[in-house]
């Protein structure tokens, strides 16, 4: 079946998320845009009164807080257009605007931490006692002492805060280049017909039968890439090197450090989960051999990895929806009643690919929005499986919303990868137990183990890249294209132990294809982290463990009220511990051993 994507224009409205439940129309917001920015003088009025009383403080609080949720919401509905249709240049200069308003309001901020750290600690906990208002914000006073050494004066500050929207232009231009400007070759099936390549289709075209499908598919998504090298390279470069300034500006041994430091996440678990993957790497060579011996291949290569093994039957949105809800159902009626209004009335989901529509797929939202949905959806297990994972993400938010204030409204990155695990881990379990048809469980071991490949394959490698750059950058090393596909090369090369034909420079570009993650500074480890907690975590909820659903409940609320190892230890996971993570690659290997019955 050749795959087109449709203009955005044509795409039916009911299939859209609805950013009209932000504001009603472009003029509203640019109504906000101006109103928010007219506010900031009374804000910078606060300078240097922050230490009058402990009302004083409070009522900063207050307004600051309020025009930063109304900020959210401007970044929301700008970004909302924007990756729908990143050709789109009306939708490109609103993002832009609310960028450079958020650099603004960042700067306009940027006075009051420094001059709270002035004020001193034995003064901000009583005056917490002393006012109601106040009450609140002793986790918040927690984390700013652990980070005292790390911020500076209130001059550093503001010019940190200026510099805000500039230092994101490596990963604004890196996504733009590969989502809006990159044009891929189409692909060619054995027939000889041609389909389409974009970021919206390439994971399907990547699951064909047809293995000449596949690899003409491949190297045209490679080869895309490879032609822009040097400039997604530079992209990349600048973003490490922003990690690097950053973290020396505030003082930090490491851009690891950095990254790390705020969440009190020690760096051994970093270290950890990429020792747990390097140690485990034989168990993927065996899945590569079982690979091998069931597709009939004298050799694989990289993209045989996700070739369909059986036939798998189509599953259309809306069954995909119903089989999530029951999956879900461990978890509560007003649970499953919450996601379903969300998806059939509120319209949180953006469901299929569409002609410059962003790649891959991701929740969002912020505080006084809904949560919103971006997909590339196809009637397959890997869609029903994505609808599930950032569903996932999207309760996490809206519980997190609805039972914490503002200041803890947002979670660590740490946290925000075991909500859609656990979903993906119960919806697969209960699509197992119901659904006996032979292909169907094959199709589910796969779905299963595209999942773990990504997150105890891909992510762990791109893990041990990302430190690697982040380190040759801070020793003054040069990251030039030919060097950064050279080093990912080389780690791909030993995740597949010389059990797959090696490319080196199309496997080695790979980092080209991630810019929503390698610019997040030490993001895609917590990938693999998140994962092993969820494994541990639903298999309480499923074995109907007491106390399992409220406790899990009780850390989907937490926010950032808690530090992220805290807040999984009230979940019932204690991720400072290696258990975890091994565990999680002892059920990769069960997933393994069923797929091999399967198939026998």
């Amino acid at each position: 079946m050749k795959l087109t994507l449709p203009e955005r224009s044509t795409v039916n409205a009911a299939d859209t998320w609805d950013m009209t439940s932000i504001y009603p129309d472009d003029t509203a917001w640019q109504a906000e845009v101006d109103a928010i920015a007219a506010e900031l003088p009374e804000l910078l009025q606060f300078t240097g009164r922050l230490s009058e009383s402990s009302a004083v403080l409070a009522e900063w609080f207050e307004r600051s807080e309020a025009l930063e949720l109304r900020l959210g919401k401007v970044l929301m509905y700008a970004s909302g257009y924007r990756n729908v249709d990143n050709s789109d240049q009306a939708a490109a200069a609103r993002y832009d605007t609310a960028l450079t308003l958020e650099a603004q309001v960042v700067t306009a901020l940027s006075f009051a931490e420094p001059e709270l750290l002035t004020l001193g600690f034995e003064t901000l906990r009583r005056w917490l006692g002393q006012e109601p208002r106040l009450a609140h914000y002793k986790h918040y006073l927690d984390k700013l002492e652990l980070q005292a050494s790390h911020i500076r004066s209130a001059e550093v500050e503001e010019v940190l805060g200026m510099a805000s929207a500039p230092l994101g232009s490596a990963r604004d231009t890196h996504s733009i280049l590969t989502d809006a400007d990159l044009a891929f070759r189409p692909a060619l099936d054995a027939d000889g017909a041609e389909h389409t390549v974009a970021q919206g289709t390439i994971d399907a075209l990547l699951m064909s039968p047809d293995r000449t499908l596949r690899k003409s598919a491949w190297e045209s998504y490679a080869d895309g890439a490879l032609a822009f090298r040097n400039t997604l390279a530079n992209c990349l470069a600048t973003g490490v090197k922003q990690d690097v300034f950053s973290a020396r500006v505030r003082r930090y041994d490491s851009s690891l450090q950095a990254a790390l430091s705020e969440t009190s996440i020690p760096e051994a678990v970093y270290r950890s989960a990429i020792e747990t993957f390097r140690r485990n790497i034989p168990v993927w060579h065996r899945y590569w051999r079982l690979r091998q011996r069931a597709q009939g291949e004298p050799k694989l290569a990289v993209y045989d990895i996700a070739a369909p093994l059986a036939d798998s039957p189509a599953i259309p949105f809306r069954q995909a929806l119903d089989w999530v809800c029951a999956g879900l159902a461990p978890l509560g009626d007003e649970y499953v009643r919450t996601v379903r209004r969300g998806v059939l009335e509120q319209r949180w989901v953006d469901i299929y690919p569409n002609q410059h529509k962003s790649s891959g797929a991701f929740s969002s939202g912020r505080m006084g929005t809904h949560p919103f949905i971006l997909l590339n959806y196809t009637e397959d297990v890997e869609g029903l499986s994505t609808l599930a994972h950032e569903l996932g993400h999207s309760m996490h938010s809206y519980l997190t919303w609805q039972k914490q204030p503002f200041i803890y409204s947002d979670y660590g990155i740490f946290v925000a990868e075991v909500a859609s695990n656990l979903h993906q881990a119960l919806v697969r379990d209960y699509v197992m137990r119901t659904q006996p048809v032979h292909e169907l469980q094959i199709a589910l071991c796969l779905e299963a183990m595209s999942n773990l490949h990504r997150y105890l394959f891909l992510m762990p490698t791109l893990a041990r890249f990302e430190l690697e750059i982040h380190e040759r950058a801070e020793r003054g090393e040069a990251l030039t294209a030919e060097r950064l596909t050279e080093l990912l090369a080389g780690l791909f090369a030993e995740g597949y132990g010389g059990l797959l034909d090696e490319d080196d420079e199309r496997q080695g570009i790979t980092w080209a294809h991630f810019p929503h993650h390698l610019y997040a500074n030490f993001y895609v480890y917590q990938y693999s982290t998140g994962i092993a907690a969820a494994q541990v975590l639903s298999k309480g909820i499923l074995a109907g463990k007491p106390g399992a659903v409220e406790r899990y409940l009780e850390f989907l609320s937490a926010g950032d009220s808690l530090y992220p190892l805290d807040a999984l230890k009230l979940a019932g996971v204690d991720m400072s511990q290696p258990e975890p993570m091994d565990a999680a690659y002892r059920y990769l290997e069960s997933v393994i051993a069923r797929l091999e019955e399967l198939l026998d």
